[in-house]
């Protein structure tokens, strides 16, 4: 019998940047029990029914203040010895236990250890959890403590198998997968061509795993038995039917079933004998943009989760199916879907008539021109089923195309994939394979290909037909945590600009919002008038840096990188969240009779509200003619030196787009000092300089970090005097390996914008000694983030730079330094952009300006 739809489970919500909830992982246990997690930030038990064989919510679980992205069940222990235990993971790294009976919201053990988003969780026979990480690991705990960690991926591990207590396999996306015998690598399967997103045990075969939109099924020797191919955009997740049979979920908006291989070999070891059908036996399309996830429960049917915040059953059972009517309004919401061009095969249009004809095969797709609407329709193994109408290219007067490079695009997007760095021109017909598209921009601007997801998602987005039932996710946001690709730099000098005239909603970005983990919201800065000055940026029009009498002149801009004179500013914020985030504490101050003392003064009230109104209109590009005042920041100073230290998140970050907005609001007598021994204050900053305890705490200090960054820049007055100098003291107790991912590239970009204003500002010997230092140990102790690196190195090529400008050369002992920090960085980071600042650093050097 084919699957057909069983049940539709709603419960999930939306997350607090889109409509939707992307339900991201499942897990099913048993025939009554299902578990789900979403990036709504919950994870809920369902159970069915005895009495009404249908599953409703049991419990909800709040397991996390960002996304939920893993889940896993662990059998019955001593201390829960009927139902069990719910895992959870999330995009903090956080790894929470329910027990399911009594099921209450505060978890019964909470593990520590990983230092990214768990993405992936499994459980052993013995109650073992293995997890896995963006933070390049896998980890198994053993009685809710870790046993051993799985270090060897060279980037985020995806998901992870357990093939028995000591055993284990982990997917990544470094493209390879690796099985372990307890925390030792054993094997390391190569061959995918792309990130390996998920991985399902196959019984007496081996395992399949899943790149792009290939599956391939392995023997544990390390024989690739068979490969499977059908699925239109990337893979998701796989799992495995009672009977053998795979099951995939996509980005094609389907979940595919697959016959299952039947072994007729005598020998374990000899998989030619093992013959796979290798073919898809039914396609099930659901009306969402994604299936993030599939499951499998005992009884044979299969469970999965969508964009569209549902949860869905199928089964092949006719006594487990829907009624009728409820399956034939299904069906007829999938048929009303529009579907661009590039969802469907580039196969001719079809007369009425070829329906008639039967299918070559489950999922074959086929257009048909009805009147003046071209369907499409697919083969499910007995029947043509409409699956959506093909939405047309844009053409004609309608659309006029777009000449780029000389050839003609539907489509030239302007794409920034960093705030305060220049748009890149992403050109894209609707006849394209959006993959193809993403790889070659990926390929002209010298980007890694592991952001091809990302850039599809975008052309998705924004071309016609992609979006089903609204124009949700307008922001990129990728689709397995919620956060935020890395950042991605070009080689290109001019990408750090702070002035662009215009910028899209990028696809891409290091930030993320730390109320709700969302994509940024990405502004459109408007340049700000240049002061009497003959000097113009080459790059980008923008003036020199206005200072204090000491001030050099404007060095003249060569060919090449250096000298890099635009700060990069970290404007990029979620400020609807933000400041409904404030006044929601707000609130809660001012209803509690022990706190209300401590609630915005009405003066304090207008005053916050009109820096945002500030800050917003300049993320709009609509930057008001009358700058923010000394009362804006004193409001922000005086609500921070009263408010609990768990409040103040949102007024720190309001007061880093302050800074960055409207750096004049600072540069009245002390109040640039006022305000940031306040953040230090209000952030905890450690004295002696420890690790944050806490995540809250590591936040607090990530948007102190980015906020020194801001205000060293034009207009602030921070080179004035000697703050600048004091400023770089306190910060360097704060050993660079000591910082969290977050917090290290705030530093490095502050380092580099001190650097800009040192061109025409120089620090006295001692604060320029403190500062290389500090670039230095961004050089010598960071390991896996390039971008900060090619920070640091541009901050460094300033320094030298100005050595020469300014005619006060670096010492020997500094120099040598030099060269033994870049010494080993080509082979710790193999990018074109970090050998040709080098190359051009050393020609400096060589030049014998030192």
């Amino acid at each position: 019998m084919p699957y057909k739809l069983s049940a539709t489970l709603t419960g999930h919500t939306s997350d607090a940047c889109s409509t939707q909830a992307y339900v991201r992982a499942l897990s099913t246990p048993a025939d009554d029990l299902i578990l789900s997690t979403s990036r709504d930030t919950t994870a809920i038990v369902w159970r069915r029914d005895p009495t009404a064989a249908k599953f409703a919510s049991d419990s909800v679980f709040h397991a996390s203040s960002r996304y939920v992205n893993a889940v896993t069940y662990l059998p019955p222990t001593a201390d829960a010895p009927k139902a069990g235990f719910a895992v959870t993971g999330d995009q903090d790294g956080v790894i929470n236990v329910y027990s399911l009976e009594p099921a209450k919201d505060d978890p019964d053990y909470c593990l520590l250890g990983h230092t990214g988003n768990v993405c992936g969780l499994r459980t052993t026979t013995g109650g073992n959890i293995i997890s896995c990480s963006w933070d390049s690991t896998a980890r198994v705990w053993k009685n809710f403590n870790s046993a051993y960690e799985l270090k060897g991926h060279e980037n985020s591990v995806w998901d992870v198998l357990a093939v028995n207590e000591d055993e284990f396999i982990t997917a990544s996306a470094d493209k390879t997968i690796k099985l372990w015998q307890q925390h030792k690598v054993v094997h390391t399967f190569p061959g995918h061509n792309a990130v390996v997103r998920s991985l399902a045990l196959i019984p007496d075969i081996g395992f399949a795993s899943c790149a792009d939109n290939e599956i391939r099924v392995w023997s544990l020797g390390g024989d690739l038995v068979y490969t499977l191919t059908g699925h239109t955009s990337f893979i998701y997740r796989l799992a495995v039917l009672p009977n053998g049979d795979l099951v995939s979920s996509s980005e094609d908006r389907s979940v595919r079933v697959w016959k299952g291989a039947s072994s007729t070999s005598i020998s374990s070891s000899s998989y030619s004998y093992y013959k796979a059908d290798g073919e898809c036996s039914q396609v099930l399309v659901h009306p969402a943009i994604s299936v993030w996830t599939v499951s499998t429960l005992p009884n044979g049917d299969i469970v999965s989760g969508s964009s569209d915040k549902n949860v869905r059953i199928f089964s092949a059972s006719e006594e487990r199916w829907a009624p009728a009517e409820e399956i034939k309004a299904y069906e007829d919401v999938i048929a009303q879907q529009s579907l661009s061009t590039h969802d469907v095969e580039q196969v001719k249009v079809e007369t009425m008539d070829a329906l008639k004809q039967p299918g070559k095969k489950v999922g074959q797709t086929l257009l048909v021109l009805n009147g003046d609407v071209t369907e499409v329709h697919h083969w499910d193994g007995s029947v043509w089923e409409k699956i959506g109408e093909r939405a047309e290219a844009p053409s004609g007067d309608d659309k006029p195309k777009t000449f780029f490079e000389g050839k003609e695009y539907d489509y030239v997007w302007n794409v920034a994939l960093e705030d305060g760095e220049p748009s890149l021109k992403l050109p894209y017909n609707v006849s394209d394979n959006p993959a193809a598209a993403a790889q070659r921009f990926l390929e002209r601007n010298n980007l890694p290909l592991t952001y091809v997801n990302t850039i599809v998602d975008y052309i998705y987005q924004n071309t016609p037909g992609q979006t089903l039932g609204g124009a949700d996710g307008a922001q990129y946001v990728d689709p397995y945590t919620g956060e935020q690709a890395r950042s991605v730099s070009s080689t290109r000098p001019s990408r750090y600009q702070s002035s662009a005239a215009s910028r899209p909603t990028a696809p891409a970005s290091s930030y993320v919002d730390p109320y709700t983990g969302a994509s940024r919201y990405t502004g459109t800065p408007t340049p700000a008038a240049a002061p009497a000055s003959n000097y113009m940026d080459p790059y980008t029009g923008a003036s020199r840096y206005s200072g204090a009498s000491q001030q050099a002149a404007a060095p003249p801009k060569p060919t090449g990188v250096l000298p890099v004179l635009q700060p990069v500013l970290l404007k990029e914020g979620n400020l609807v969240q933000m400041r409904a985030k404030l006044h929601q504490y707000n609130d809660d101050l001012r209803n509690e009779i022990s706190t209300s003392s401590l609630a915005f003064y009405p003066e304090e009230d207008r005053s916050i509200d009109e820096a945002f109104a500030y800050v917003q209109k300049c993320a709009a590009g609509k930057r008001p003619t009358n700058p923010l005042a000394n009362v804006h920041v004193d409001s922000v100073i005086s609500v921070l030196e009263r408010w609990p230290v768990s409040l103040r998140l949102p007024v720190l970050d309001l007061a880093r787009l302050i800074v960055a907005s409207c750096p004049e609001a600072v540069k009245g007598p002390t109040l640039k000092e006022r305000l940031f021994a306040c953040l230090f204050k209000a952030a905890e900053w450690p004295t002696p300089w420890v690790k944050s305890p806490t995540k809250p705490a590591e936040v607090n200090v990530m948007l102190v970090l980015r906020a020194l960054a801001n205000v060293v820049q034009e207009g602030s007055g921070a080179a004035d005097g000697p703050w600048l100098g004091e400023v770089l003291k306190v910060v360097s107790e704060a050993r660079y390996a000591t910082l969290s991912p977050g917090q290290r590239k705030p530093l490095a970009t502050m380092l580099l914008n001190v650097s800009c204003v040192t061109l025409f500002t120089p620090l006295d010997a001692q604060g320029r000694a403190l500062h290389a230092s500090m670039i230095f140990q961004v050089l010598d102790e960071e390991k896996t983030d390039s971008e900060s690196v090619y920070r640091a190195l541009v901050g460094l090529g300033n320094i030298i730079y100005a050595s020469k400008q300014q005619k006060n050369p670096l010492d020997g002992a500094q120099a040598a330094q030099v060269t033994r920090s870049m010494r080993d960085l080509p082979s710790r980071f193999p990018e074109d952009r970090i050998r040709n600042i080098i190359v051009e650093i050393s020609a400096l050097l060589v030049a014998g300006i030192l």
